[in-house]
């Protein structure tokens, strides 16, 4: 590596000197070879002259990690370094919950590891364990200690033997890790309210108003109902502090490599407790730049290769996934393109793809969601998205107004559209979700719900609405699954849950309504999951069907790409093509509530002899005579050639 090999050689074996001379050797050998991209990273940070001191020190904090490892888990190490792929398998299929809202407890979880397993989970994301302030605590992410468990979850034993059980199931566990802020209550904050010169400066904390107005004429409001601002005045600290989200979550600063070593320790710390992905929360946010939005930074990214490098050094079982919820022709950078490929984020969420998914079921039209999807730059070939039909947040609806403008449509009516109409405003409207976050000033509106209530379940008033909310439910899951990368299941979403009546009765939660969407897990609903005359078990069997159909496929390994397929299909209709060593796939989703055609002379263009429906059990393709195949209502085909 470049930089100062011999110091950094030095302090790792001085670290190291007591274990086998085989286990030294591997060590030396990963800082070989990612030595040269920490380096980089920490240039680009903090510049050439402090970059050599800190790659000594940080590859010294890498070591005593390393050093740390519990042995079944550097067998780990060596299994995901034979295997980089093993994200991309089709195998792969995500969860994720509230610890307390899916089984009460850490030990609750473990015991119910034969209900996942029935969906073929093999990753397994529980929302944010680490231990929050009092009160209310952004669901977790105000972090008030990041080596201890809220106290009602367990401990950090109850962590490491829930890691254990999973990995012996072929499960991995998925943790947050808050990188942008920390509780006021957090240590670090308040040795800097009693006016610690160190740890003040782990924060941006200022004297009067002169700075915080200058940043602020160009930062967005990310909470403008409870949390209006980006900065807060903290009596204690005497200062004007950087609140990004609310007044009790402060922004740490990057920019002071004091803080980057505190990260490192912590982030070693969670992998050798077995986690094996860890969700970078907030990581848009962690860099700022007088003038800008302060979100999508360069620095971000050479953030991101300076701490994957290190785990790779330590711990090369543990990935990273980007929690940036961000344009989409921002959000491709989190998965490392020009000088960041295969350096940064290993996961990214594909927001597009769910905001494009309920955009199209909404308007009955795929046009847009072809023409965004398209406009996506490739992916790089080592980074996995992932796909949800719904998650923990808001759906923020980010539909592009370029994207939106070349179809003639307004994107600021079209995304006010989508918000009133899964708000059930709009006549006609199936949608029963709830208005999140409208803010006056920019007409902004948000949406929270859950998939059930979204896509119609519970405005159904007979049999036959019923099943067109069923169906449009199995479409978006489809869509997910048939994507490519890692699909992802919000707990209660397989059964068709609804939202949360109650959601404003619990301390804390009255004035957000997305625990609309996090509702506790009934077990008497999900005692029906075999029941296929239940809603429940309608939903639940058809995941395990796509979770089984998916993993027989090797042409929906995440490495091959999804390209939107024709230029001349009807626009109810949204096709992809991915092409696989193995065979191609083409994906036909019926976005609309009519039988619609698909010129069956594009199977030849594909080179397809014997197309079939791989989700409906292989059924043959049939052509009709007018040269056109028929889909159905809502119909998800999968066609591959058998």
């Amino acid at each position: 590596m470049s930089g100062a090999p011999t110091d950094v050689h030095a302090a790792a074996t001085e670290v190291l000197g007591g274990l086998d001379p085989l286990l030294q050797e591997e060590f030396a050998l990963r800082v070989e070879r990612y030595g040269s991209t920490l380096h980089d990273g920490l240039v680009a940070l903090f510049g050439a002259e402090a970059a050599d001191e800190l790659s000594v020190d940080l590859i010294r904090r890498a070591a005593i990690g390393y050093r740390d490892r519990a042995p079944e888990l550097r067998r780990l190490d060596r299994m995901r370094l034979l295997t980089p792929n093993w994200l991309q398998q089709p195998t792969m299929i995500g969860y994720a919950c509230y610890t307390e809202r899916f089984a009460g407890d850490l030990r609750g979880v473990a015991s119910k590891l034969d209900y996942l397993g029935e969906l073929g989970v093999s990753y397994l994301h529980l929302m944010p364990l680490l231990r929050p302030r009092d009160g209310d605590n952004d669901g977790g992410y105000a972090v008030a200690d990041y080596r201890s468990v809220r106290p009602d979850l367990g401990t950090i034993d109850d962590v490491r033997d829930l890691a254990t059980a999973l990995r012996e199931r072929g499960m991995s566990l998925v943790m947050d890790l808050v990188l942008n802020h920390v509780a006021r209550e957090h240590e670090w904050a308040r040795k800097a309210q009693a006016g610690d010169p160190a740890y003040r400066d782990y924060f941006y904390i200022y004297p009067d108003r002169e700075t915080p107005d200058a940043y602020e004429r160009s930062l967005p409001e990310i909470f403008p109902d409870f949390a209006p601002g980006s900065f807060t005045w903290d009596e204690q600290a005497q200062g004007w502090v950087w609140t990004t989200f609310n007044s009790w979550q402060w922004d740490v600063n990057w920019s002071n490599p004091a803080v980057l070593g505190e990260y490192v320790d912590i982030i070693l710390f969670l992998a050798n407790l077995g986690v094996e992905v860890l969700r970078l929360d907030a990581i848009a946010f962690t860099w700022k730049r007088m003038g800008t939005d302060c979100q999508n930074q360069p620095e971000v990214h050479a953030l991101t290769s300076v701490l994957r490098a290190l785990a790779r050094m330590a711990a090369p079982a543990l990935v990273f996934k980007a929690e940036a919820i961000v344009g989409p022709r921002d959000l491709i950078q989190y998965l490392g393109i020009g000088p960041y490929v295969g350096q940064v984020s290993d996961l990214a969420y594909h927001n597009s793809l769910m905001v494009q998914g309920w955009s199209m079921i909404a308007a009955g039209d795929a046009e847009l969601a072809r023409l965004a999807l398209r406009a996506l730059p490739r992916t790089p070939s080592s980074g996995t998205w992932i796909t949800y039909v719904r998650c923990h947040d808001d759906i923020g609806w980010a539909i592009d107004d370029r994207d939106a403008a070349a179809l003639g449509l307004n994107g600021f009516w079209h995304r006010r559209f989508l918000a009133d109409w899964y708000a059930g405003q709009v006549p006609e409207s199936w949608g029963r979700g709830l208005v999140f976050q409208f803010n006056e000033a920019t007409g902004d509106k948000r949406t929270s719900g859950t998939a059930a209530a979204l896509a119609g379940l519970g405005a159904a008033r007979d049999d036959h609405e019923r099943e067109k909310a069923l169906a449009r439910i199995f479409l978006l899951n489809a869509l997910a699954y048939g994507w490519g990368g890692i699909p992802v299941i919000w707990s209660g979403d397989e059964l068709g849950m609804p939202n949360d009546p109650q959601w404003a009765q619990e301390a804390g939660h009255e004035g957000d309504n997305r625990w609309a969407h996090r509702p506790r897990l009934d077990w008497d609903v999900a005692a029906q999951r075999s029941d296929l005359r239940t809603d429940a078990g309608k939903i639940f069997q058809g995941l395990v069907h796509l979770g089984r159909v998916r993993a027989g496929l090797p042409q929906l390994h995440a490495s091959a790409e999804s390209l939107v397929f024709g230029e001349h299909v009807d626009r109810g209709l949204l096709a992809t093509l991915r092409t696989h060593p193995s065979g191609s796939m083409l994906a036909i989703y019926n976005v609309t509530e009519d039988w619609r055609p698909f010129p069956g002379m594009e199977f030849e263009s594909i080179g397809f002899r014997n197309p079939v429906n791989a989700l409906g059990n292989d059924h043959a393709v049939a052509i009709g005579e007018d040269g056109f195949i028929w889909l159905p209502p809502f119909a998800a085909w999968w066609v591959v050639d058998r």
